[in-house]
């Protein structure tokens, strides 16, 4: 009864480690903890993974380490560039400008964490994932 309740690993015929799927998943999981608990800090733990298994991951793994990486650095751009933009062009002391930056803060933050959420879910699950709009088309 016991090995009834347990579900095979993404319904995958390999296990996770050969899949890439243990791989792929902390890959997303690194993504997330930079966006919301040590940004920097998880960003270089996701370089450094990437260049140790970018070659040699399986396919499932280097497709999410190189969604998680690429959409990494497009969240810095958005989040720091374009709001330290919006602050410049505003002017530190306008009120409106800190309603514009911090709108467009949280809906850009927002969007990419819930994006990431989803991206985490695919790699539980053992399948691809590309981020919509921002995502690198595979070559």
């Amino acid at each position: 009864m016991e090995h009834a309740a347990r579900l095979p690993a993404a319904h995958s015929p390999l296990p996770a480690e050969a899949s890439g799927q243990s791989l792929a998943v902390l890959a997303q999981a690194l993504y997330l903890i930079n966006l919301l608990v040590a940004p920097g800090l998880a960003f270089v733990a996701l370089v450094w993974l990437w260049r140790r298994h970018r070659d040699s991951a399986p396919p499932l793994a280097r497709q999410h380490l190189r969604q998680a990486l690429w959409v990494s650095v497009v969240a810095g751009v958005l989040i720091a560039g374009l709001s330290a933009l919006l602050m410049a062009a505003g002017g530190l002391h306008a009120a409106w400008t800190w309603v514009v930056v911090l709108t467009y803060f949280v809906c850009i933050h927002g969007a990419l964490v819930t994006m990431g959420i989803f991206a985490l879910s695919k790699a539980m699950a053992g399948q691809p994932w590309r981020y919509p709009l921002v995502g690198p088309r595979e070559s």
